[in-house]
């Protein structure tokens, strides 16, 4: 009599495991660099996430709300929004505290990348990048979060 308990919760149990397991993790892209976000978004797809971008920091914050990512990758240098006040934005909102930021940018002196961690960056990448590098950092922030 257990057997058959057992063998049906197994079997739900791995159901469920393979059906979130497989569920994709959510990327937002932010650059105002068409030539960046192209290559970086199918990088992304290849691994199997789910990727939407934004071309500055407004509409990446327009975008948050109803695609909810797992991680933003984001450039600091954009028009009327930089990355870093996009980053402070990001964090003062509780409903993004399990979203991660990877600060990907041109900007590469000592002081900008503490500035990006302590607008709420966990990583920061300086371009130009190695796509292994960045593929690993974005499977990082995913599996630990």
């Amino acid at each position: 009599m257990n057997e058959g308990r057992i063998r049906f919760s197994f079997t739900v149990w791995t159901k469920y495991y393979f059906i979130f397991r497989n569920m994709a993790a959510r990327i937002l892209l932010v650059d105002d660099e068409p030539n960046i976000l192209t290559p970086i978004e199918f990088l992304m797809r290849q691994q199997g996430y789910d990727v939407d971008k934004a071309f500055d920091g407004k509409h990446a914050l327009e975008k948050m709300a109803a695609f909810l990512p797992d991680v933003v990758i984001l450039d600091v240098m954009m028009p009327e929004m930089d990355g870093f006040e996009v980053a402070r934005n990001i964090r003062s909102n509780a409903a993004y505290d399990q979203t991660r930021i990877l600060f990907l940018t041109a900007k590469g002196t000592d002081a900008d990348k503490i500035n990006g961690y302590n607008q709420g960056g966990e990583m920061y990448i300086i371009k130009p990048f190695d796509n292994s590098e960045l593929v690993n950092m974005v499977n990082e922030m995913v599996e630990y979060g």
